[in-house]
């Protein structure tokens, strides 16, 4: 996919280290000819980032806290101010208490509900509306979701929840930001071993079931993973929004486990 994405610049939010999705995106994008910029929270990711940023020639870095709109004002108005415009944004950001993505459902507090809820969901709206605002052009804006969203996920809990809360934003968004051009979409890979991945209860049984079960017996990859984005985030993906786009080597289709495995 070499040059599919030259000379347009992006917005990548939530790596946290080299095995992130929004890595594997951010990764895919750079190879297909995309200028990047990077944002990240606290000191401790800041340093993460930083080496993995300069190797795809990226040094526009912007530390902000997602649930702050000081810092999501001054994020954005150094964008403005460096790039005047902006092709496309990846959202990679979620988080629950690990705490609560064990055990029961029903057992969710209010207040990582709401923080959950928060920074999942919410924070993809308020990007996508000061995004938007440096997209004059059109421009294609990518979030990450999961199959948790519309089917049981043991453990996956509130993240279920919240991520159901997500497709439908996308949606919704789709048709608010359609008029001036600009595509809406969700990924959903299958399960991945991240960072974010490991903090749910059973991560290991859920990857080995989803690669025994899923028709391609393979849990995607993040080479594929960035595939799908550099597609939506190119011209290729002009007339694609409203989508939720699975990478799950179809699992998302399977009704029970293989018969080897039943």
């Amino acid at each position: 996919m070499s040059d599919l994405l030259k000379g347009k610049r992006g917005l990548v939010m939530g790596v946290a280290n080299e095995r992130s999705i929004a890595w594997g995106i951010a990764k895919a994008a750079a190879d297909a000819g995309a200028e990047l910029a990077f944002t990240y929270q606290g000191e401790a990711f800041g340093k993460r980032l930083a080496p993995l940023a300069q190797s795809v020639g990226s040094s526009l870095l912007v530390d902000v806290d997602v649930t702050n709109p000081d810092q999501m004002d001054a994020a954005f108005a150094t964008l403005k101010d460096t790039w005047g415009s902006l092709d496309f944004v990846v959202h990679a950001i979620a988080y629950s208490d690990k705490n609560e993505l064990t055990g029961r459902f029903i057992n969710t507090t209010l207040d990582n509900f709401k923080n959950s809820m928060a920074i999942s969901c919410f924070s993809f709206i308020d990007v996508a509306k000061r995004a938007s605002e440096l997209m004059p052009q059109g421009g294609s804006m990518i979030t990450l979701t999961f199959q948790g969203s519309n089917t049981v996920v043991p453990n996956y809990n509130v993240m279920g929840v919240a991520k159901a809360a997500l497709e439908s934003s996308v949606r919704y968004l789709a048709n608010d930001l359609g008029p001036q051009g600009i595509r809406v979409n969700a990924v959903s890979p299958g399960p991945m071993k991240t960072l974010a991945g490991a903090a749910i209860g059973g991560a290991r049984k859920t990857y080995r079931h989803a690669e025994e079960n899923a028709p391609l017996r393979s849990n995607a990859t993040l080479e594929a993973v960035g595939g799908t984005a550099v597609y939506l985030a190119s011209d290729a993906g002009a007339y694609t929004t409203g989508e939720i786009i699975h990478v799950d080597g179809g699992y998302h289709v399977i009704g029970m486990p293989q018969e080897a495995n039943i």
